[in-house]
């Protein structure tokens, strides 16, 4: 590839290409090479002017390594049809200003062809418009924006005005094209905002050694034929075959199958499904980027069906108010038989800027909740999180901060510290939970090797994990998991040790062998340094119950309720648990938001009104959830989510009284005879696009996301 090096700073380059000799496939597939290579901190790519925009670690690359793979990427790469399949034809976005000038020129133009020609190109223009009308008519839908229309136009074309006929019909037209694009790019601006979010995958490669190896990398530069991981929790990113490999996979989003279905291999495997238990290992049959972008669509069109309210009485009182226009329409034409004003009353309607500004500013909340890195699934479940008066907070991970740490081992059975951390880390590094994490970044610090000699690991929601190693049964989990039901014998000095946890409000993980306990871990779980704060918060914006539940000992759940200032909090919990507690706040009335990260947070998610999961949550709590938060803003995240839903409703609703009183103007300066059909037409296309533009505009200023 020939480039040139436009700009040069450290840690950014920008590097131009011969549009000439590249095609943008082409550029497209270079993107797709160079965002896997290790020191790459992000890759984008324009296709009109012909330059890549590279920032990178400088600690791994420099600008001579960027050359080099410039260099590299020959005719070899460029020109592999099989590759160039796997990505997809970058798409050119349609121009406003030039389907408006086609469309006036064309309008006017007109008007230099002889007189029958002109006729019949009028006739043929206006046939579309009236028979929309007619169509609604007959449905029995008298009272629609498009019956008015027809009727305005019909009535010019009766009077014989067929001038007046065909400037309506091009402002309505000009109008129409207008709120699609508006529509359009709300929905492509949200779609793009969500696919930032730049999801991880992870790819099996095969070293030049022969080694297979997993690299963790973006979804977006998967290809067709590619090899992944995914293990319990995770969702599935792509449709692919099973290579090898057992899991029992969820299938409810494509299926809607309540129960789990076994894949082994050869068997399909479909994105947005999710590994409930198990590990598969799977060939990539479509582009994952291309799945990917499938199922935002998929949630964009139906967080359409999730209306707020505000939303939905825009669209009834929308269709409410048409009959008045034309009673309005019919009282003109008895008292004054001047069907000019006749027709500018019936040039102005409600229902076109009603309909079209409420979603629109669902879609800006949805897109500017995405710029904040929050993933709202529906504009209903921002107006639920705004509504709410009760919120149940998980404890690890959410309330407590998101990297837990080891603070002591107790071993038994005269086992060595290193070696029950060993098996630990071993066991725990399958699962993607804080106190997992814990684990192995404390072995990873000791530098201690675990080789996995263990048989499959069974994960136990809420409980711990069951395994086998060298013939004997190794468990690791709770206190209710390893005592009460796998029925251990406890160590003489565990109820010294649960003393000095409690007081330290440290949390403890037990690891078992044939029923005997080898190793107990002590977990300090420090609360996320804004938890206080943001409760603060909650209280004040209205939220009247603040609960903590968790499946911790009483001293972690005591420690950490009285740092963050709960209302009251619940130790000891199993998911069910949860579930039960929200349930019964739901009957008594209370509006629940559920906020939670982990794998056994889902079934409490799912029973909320909301329910909301934390930025580094496990795959399945975050399909479960109707909202994820940022990893990084963590739970401020939450109270701006909830702020967001207010403005919103607020927007929607000042939106609404502003549509009413400036229609209103357009119609009674049309009925005494100030403005002309065509310039009411003119009028409420112009202020329906203003309307639509302000419901555009960002919601949260700085001052608003943080007050």
């Amino acid at each position: 590839m020939n480039f040139t090096v436009k700009h040069s700073l450290p840690g950014r380059i920008r590097i131009g290409y011969d549009k000439k000799q590249v095609t943008k496939r082409q550029a497209a597939l270079a993107y797709s090479l160079l965002s896997v290579q290790e020191g790459m901190t992000d890759v984008s790519v324009n296709y009109t002017v012909g330059s890549f925009l590279i920032y990178y670690d400088t600690k791994i690359l420099s600008e001579k390594h960027i050359r080099a793979y410039f260099m590299a990427l020959s005719e070899k790469y460029l020109n592999n049809q099989e590759m160039l399949d796997s990505v997809e034809e970058p798409h050119e976005e349609d121009s406003l200003l030039f389907n408006l000038a086609v469309m006036t020129a064309s309008h006017y133009l007109k008007q230099l062809l002889p007189a029958p020609v002109r006729l019949a190109l009028r006739v043929w223009s206006l046939a579309p418009r009236i028979l929309m009308g007619v169509e609604e008519v007959a449905k029995g839908n008298v009272f629609h924006s498009e019956v008015l229309d027809a009727a305005a136009i019909s009535m010019a074309l009766v009077t014989g005005d067929t001038k007046t006929a065909s400037n309506i019909n091009f402002l309505l037209n000009i109008g129409d094209t207008i709120e699609e694009f508006t529509r359009k790019k709300s929905y492509s601006d949200l779609a793009d905002k969500l696919l930032s979010q730049n999801d991880q995958v992870q790819l099996v490669c095969k070293e030049e050694n022969g080694e297979i190896s997993e690299k963790t990398v973006p979804l977006h530069v998967i290809k067709k034929g590619d090899t992944l991981a995914v293990r319990t929790g995770s969702v599935i990113p792509v449709d692919g075959t099973v290579l090898k490999g057992e899991a029992l996979v969820n299938q409810a989003t494509i299926t809607g199958e309540p129960l789990a279905v076994e894949k082994r291999e050869q068997s399909s495997v479909f994105a947005g499904t999710i590994v409930q238990e198990g590990e598969i290992f799977i060939e990539v049959r479509a582009v994952g980027s291309q799945t990917k972008v499938q199922n935002i669509l998929t949630m964009i069109d139906n967080s359409q069906q999730l209306k707020v309210s505000s939303q939905v009485r825009s669209e009834n009182l929308a269709n409410h108010l048409v009959k008045y226009n034309f009673l309005l329409s019919l009282g003109t034409f008895l008292f004054t038989r001047n069907l000019t004003k006749v027709m500018a009353t019936l040039m102005v309607d409600y229902s076109c800027a009603m309909k079209l500004a409420a979603p629109i500013a669902v879609l800006s909340a949805m897109k500017e909740a995405a710029s904040n890195g929050i993933i709202v699934k529906g504009g209903k479940f921002l107006e639920n999180a705004c509504l709410a008066d009760t919120v149940v907070f998980d404890k690890t991970g959410t309330l407590t901060h998101a990297s837990p740490q080891l603070a002591e081992i107790y071993t038994f059975e005269g086992r060595a510290e290193n070696e029950v951390l060993a098996i630990a880390a071993c066991l725990e590094e399958h699962f993607a939970h804080p106190i997992a994490s814990a684990i192995v970044k404390a072995a990873e610090d000791r530098r201690i090797l675990h080789p996995e000699e263990h048989a499959k690991v069974e994960y136990i929601v809420a409980h711990g994990i069951a395994t086998t190693l060298h013939g004997k049964k190794l468990l690791i989990g709770s206190r209710h998991f390893i005592f009460e039901d796998e029925e251990c014998a406890a160590p003489e000095n565990l109820e010294e040790i649960q003393k000095n946890a409690l007081e330290r409000g440290e949390s403890l993980l037990y690891l078992a062998e044939e029923k005997k306990i080898i190793g107990i871990f002590a977990i300090n779980d420090p609360v996320r340094k804004n938890a206080a704060e943001i409760i603060r918060l909650l209280h004040k914006s209205g939220v009247k119950n603040c609960v903590m539940i968790t499946g911790d000992d009483e001293g972690a759940a005591k420690n950490a309720a009285k740092l963050t200032k709960v209302d009251h909090y619940i130790s000891r919990a199993l998911p069910e648990d949860k579930v039960s507690y929200i349930e019964k706040q739901k009957k008594l009335g209370h509006k629940v938001i559920m906020i939670g990260d982990g794998i056994n947070d889902a079934p409490a998610l799912a029973a909320a009104d909301t329910g909301i999961a934390m930025g580094d949550c496990a795959d399945i709590t975050g399909e479960t959830a109707d909202i994820v938060l940022s990893a990084e803003d963590g739970l401020l995240g939450l109270y701006k989510t909830r702020k967001l839903g207010s403005l919103l409703m607020e927007r929607i609703d000042t939106n609404n009284r502003n549509i009413v009183a400036v229609n209103t103007s357009f119609m009674f300066l049309g009925l005494f005879g100030i403005i002309s059909p065509s310039l009411a037409a003119l009028l409420h296309n112009a202020s329906t696009v203003m309307f639509s533009v302000n419901a555009m505009r960002p919601l949260l200023g700085p001052s608003q996301a943080q007050d």
